[in-house]
């Protein structure tokens, strides 16, 4: 499982301020490049992300075709084939 962008972005925020606060250079140092590795990791994370909606979109317009072909794959196996033009023709107390 992935980081989210949001949680890289918390923790390269929560990095920062400790580097910030910190009163040995060691810790500011680690913390600073603990800080840069999340805002790396966040651009990754926004780019997966990305992806993933343009996947989901793709997959919902396949399955909205497919599941027209279905349709019209039962419709034509049908033992009544009338049965897709029933709607199309008016009453039968109308046609005189």
């Amino acid at each position: 499982m992935y980081p989210s962008a949001d949680l890289c972005r918390v923790q390269e925020a929560f990095q920062r301020r400790r580097a910030e606060s910190a009163p040995l250079g060691n810790v500011r140092t680690v913390a600073q490049k603990a800080a840069a590795a999340w805002a790396a990791e966040a651009l990754f994370a926004e780019g997966r992300e990305q992806r993933q909606g343009q996947l989901r979109a793709v997959r919902a317009d396949q399955l909205a075709k497919e599941g027209s072909v279905c349709e019209q794959l039962a419709i034509a196996s049908s033992e009544n084939p009338d049965r897709s033009r029933a709607s199309t023709f008016p009453p039968a107390a109308s046609r005189r």
